[in-house]
């Protein structure tokens, strides 16, 4: 009969691996320090918040703050947006970056793979700034280059900065622009590290080059993909500030087609100075991902086990 298994007591443990786990101690410290102790802020969301008193001594209001936040009336916009915009970037994200990783995998040339590669990873070392800085140039109503284009071929104008609708295109297609190129390595890795027998079996059956991306070449990139995406459901409610908060240039014309959580809290913070309120709808933010993620990666989990987080 095999001897049952005892578990170590935990002080052996620490006694017999002292030295690792000291080495993990600044790592330990640093998660703590700035991942755990700064959550206990939350208390913020139900206080009334006074310089005088702090974070931990100002004197709680219950939930005056959330009360705040309804009655403002831009809540239920701010969350509508976030969710429909970050739903466009998952998949369309998805279509573009593993569609580029598959066209750039099919490259022959070395050399080209990498100048295409290159070029479309670019975009996302540019800061927002920079894009939004180079959108208002091109776009702006009196001197921008777009705009003399048009008068100069006898066309009318065009005025992005008052056109809240046109808005919708364009925030999709920077944030697709931006992220296309990074996305495209993480299934551009996958795809190189996919066994390469089962594409050369295929070649000797005679299967075509799309017929292996369909049946072999996607399917293996599920798992990817599914990782990928429960990712991006986790952050569902949050928006990219850099992107609408820079290209937008905080227009209160257009802030009912491209006001998101990030910037709305943004804006209670610099405009009213209301801590306590701004502290509130970054909760709320954060509870809706929290719930978001769960649920998605139970029904994940049920359909197919090997495609969840945890």
């Amino acid at each position: 009969m095999e001897k049952s298994k005892t578990k170590t007591p935990f002080m052996k443990v620490i006694k017999r691996h002292w030295l690792l786990l000291l080495m993990l101690l600044p790592s330990l410290l640093y998660v703590i320090i700035f991942s755990y102790v700064p959550m206990t802020g939350i208390i913020l969301a139900f206080k009334k918040y006074q310089y005088a008193g702090g974070i931990y001594f100002s004197p709680w209001n219950g939930l005056n703050n959330f009360k705040a936040l309804l009655i403002s009336g831009k809540l239920g916009m701010v969350t509508r947006n976030t969710l429909l915009y970050n739903i466009a970037f998952i998949t369309l994200g998805v279509l573009f970056e593993m569609g580029s990783a598959i066209l750039l995998n099919e490259l022959f040339s070395k050399y080209f793979k990498k100048i295409t590669q290159s070029l479309m990873f670019l975009p996302y070392f540019i800061s927002w700034v920079v894009a939004g800085a180079i959108m208002y140039n091109i776009f702006n109503y009196e001197k921008g280059v777009f705009n003399h284009v048009l008068t100069s071929l006898g066309a009318n104008a065009f005025d992005l900065y008052n056109t809240p609708s046109a808005w919708i295109i364009v925030i999709i297609f920077l944030k697709i622009w931006k992220q296309t190129g990074y996305g495209s390595v993480v299934y551009l890795a996958a795809i190189t590290g996919l066994d390469q027998e089962m594409f050369e079996a295929a070649s000797i059956d005679g299967a075509s080059a799309w017929q292996k991306i369909r049946y072999l070449t996607i399917p293996s990139l599920m798992p990817t993909m599914m990782i990928l995406v429960l990712l991006g459901i986790g952050n569902i409610f949050r928006g990219d500030f850099g992107l609408f908060y820079q290209t937008v240039r905080s227009s209160a014309l257009l802030q009912p087609t491209t006001d998101v959580i990030d910037t709305y809290v943004f804006r209670l913070l610099i405009d009213n100075g209301d801590i306590g309120v701004s502290a509130a709808a970054s909760l709320y933010q954060s509870v809706l991902c929290f719930i978001t993620i769960m649920i998605s990666n139970g029904l994940v989990k049920k359909a197919n086990p090997d495609y969840a987080l945890y």
